[in-house]
Order: C-alpha cells, then structure tokens, then sequence
C-alpha cells in the first residue's frame, strides 16, 4: 500500500511540475525567448571577433573562445580525426570581401562557416558553404567550398583562451594568415587577395 501511494505522490508531483515548467515558458514571448537564447554574453565561452583589413579585403572572423581550464586539448576534449567546429558555441565564421587564394587554392568571397580535422601531425581546414550552424554536429562535407592542409606547431608558452587571428603579411599588403591558438599549439594557413 505504501509503494502505491509513493507512485500516486510522486505522479501527480511529476505533472504538476511540467505543468508549471510549461506555463512559466509561456509568460515569455516569443522575441524574449529568442532574445535569451542569443544572449552570447552569458557564455562560458564567449563570443570574440577578430578583423583587419588586408590590401582593402576586410576580414572577420566571428567564434567562440573556450579555456583550457587544465584540460587535456589535443586528442581529449578535441578528438583527433573527428569534424570540429575551431571554436565553442556556433560554428566559426570567416568573412572574405574579395575572392582569395588560401595556401594557394583559390576561394570566392563570402561567410564560410571553418571546420578542422585536426590529427597529430596534419590537420584540414575545412571551408564550409553553411555558414550557420551550431558546432559540427550536423557538418555536410557536400557542402565544402575548399579543404587545405596545414601542420600544426607545438609552443612552450600556454594559451587559456583559444584565440583566432589575422596577421597582416608585413611584405605584402595583400597577403595575411589566419592562426589559431589554444593551449600550446598553433595552427595557421595563408591567404592572398585575388589580383
């Protein structure tokens, strides 16, 4: 009887706890509801941009910045050989203004959403058409633009927060890279304005 009862409790204490989950969801609006789920400044990793403007192609990159947090990077919290997003939150995003070379293959201007494929001794950087999207968790390789090689470098300085960057090429107004770092390691590739 005792067990019955519990059941009968623990049921009807269900149902009145979703109902009340349901009515509170309803008191915010649908533009609040938006609101809260793309206020980016809540984030445990936060939103960052970087940009500059290389021989009048202005360059963004938009991307979550995680923290190390004394974790292991590198073939833990990023798996080796697997799609992920260079970043935390959405996908990364890269904005060229003018068509590009990038490591010498030539890429239209346009949002990209930046994938890697990182391994030990190489990774692909991956420039995606789908630039909206949230991690890599629904990546298309269809969907590609380009894929280039690129080798990481191991430092001995640590780096908490992942950053990415744009260096301009001090010998030539129309060429930059882009470099991520986190941890200790980097990763870079090259781009050069299309003439």
């Amino acid at each position: 009887m005792h067990s019955k009862l519990f059941y009968v409790i623990l049921t009807a204490g269900t149902l009145l706890f979703s109902c009340k989950q349901n009515g509170d969801e309803k008191t915010l609006s649908k533009d609040e509801k938006q609101e809260v789920m793309q206020n980016k400044n809540n984030r445990v990793s936060p939103t960052e941009t970087a940009s500059d403007t290389i021989g009048g192609n202005e360059v963004t990159i938009v991307y979550g910045s995680p923290r190390v947090k004394g974790r292991v990077i590198w073939g833990g919290l990023v798996p080796y050989n697997e799609v992920w997003r260079m970043g935390a939150n959405e996908a990364s995003t890269i904005q060229f203004t003018k068509d590009v070379f990038v490591q010498g293959q030539p890429l239209k201007k346009d949002t990209y959403s930046v994938f890697a494929l990182p391994s030990e001794n190489e990774w692909t950087i991956i420039f995606s058409t789908n630039e909206k999207q949230w991690g890599a968790f629904k990546y298309n390789e269809s969907e590609d633009a380009l894929r280039i090689k690129v080798k990481p470098v191991f430092v001995d300085s640590l780096q908490e927060n992942m950053t990415l960057s744009i260096e301009p090429d001090p010998a030539n107004p129309n060429k930059g890279s882009v470099k991520l770092w986190w941890e200790k390691l980097q990763v870079k590739f090259d781009f050069e304005n299309a003439q």
